[in-house]
């Protein structure tokens, strides 16, 4: 179970972070959660869809396999890719929000914790998170943009989804994947941004989604679906290796 403590230059400055992913770190996963924040760098490598919690919220996760705990992106400890998700990106780090668990009307002061007990963590081997005469190390710093980039989505997401609806521009999907004639995937329950749709909108509409800043997410969005070749074929690379 993690052991999340909120970082302190003092008590931490010879802390160390190792970069390196595996099932041992959750990462061996078919599929992760993401945010419209990250959209435009994910969209340059994922197929982008969209899903339906039980209490029929939608979120939008990114495909990584096809094949249950199947992550094709990760080669023994690394993961091959111009950009990690930043749910995984972020390693062992999270942002807690201090005060949220006491009622209080002020907003939570979000803090920067890591979990001690995560085998990435330790004080010989890996990135630095301090400066030795004092700072963030630019490990840190990026870190810190990572934990922006799921604060910022987790907090526009819904508004982001309501958005879309009032526009009707989410449609369910169909996504299959075959290899051969004897072995087919289907990606079950999965939407996307409607192509048709968004094509109909009327120069105002297109003006308003823009205005929302949404147009653009919208576009990586339907722009990701080019990747799904590019899955399949990463799964055939492995397939014809593990014969």
């Amino acid at each position: 179970m993690p052991r999340f403590t909120a970082l302190d230059h003092v008590t931490h400055s010879s802390l160390k972070v190792k970069i390196r992913y595996g099932a041992a770190f959750g990462n061996n996963v078919n599929q992760t959660l993401v945010f419209p924040t990250e959209f435009q760098a994910l969209q340059r490598e994922y197929p982008l869809f969209f899903r339906q919690s039980d209490d029929r919220k939608f979120y939008a996760v990114a495909l990584l396999g096809l094949d249950k705990d199947e992550n094709l992106f990760i080669e023994a400890d690394h993961w091959n890719a111009r950009y990690v998700p930043a749910m995984h990106m972020r390693g062992p780090l999270t942002l807690k929000l201090r005060g949220a668990e006491s009622g209080s009307a002020e907003p939570a002061d979000p803090i920067v914790s890591i979990d001690m007990d995560d085998a990435r963590v330790n004080n010989d081997e890996g990135e630095n998170l301090f400066l030795t005469h004092g700072g963030y190390s630019p490990y840190f710093e990026e870190m810190l943009q990572v934990l922006r980039r799921i604060h910022v989505g987790a907090e526009i997401v819904d508004d982001f989804f309501a958005h879309l609806q009032s526009f009707d521009l989410i449609e369910p999907v169909t996504v299959e994947a075959s290899f051969g004639e004897t072995m087919k995937y289907t990606v079950p329950d999965v939407f996307t941004v409607s192509k048709s749709r968004m094509q109909a909108l009327t120069g105002d509409e297109l003006h308003k989604l823009n205005q929302l800043g949404l147009l653009e997410h919208c576009f990586a969005v339907i722009s990701s679906a080019g990747n799904m070749s590019r899955l399949v074929d990463m799964k055939a690379l492995k397939k014809s290796q593990t014969r």
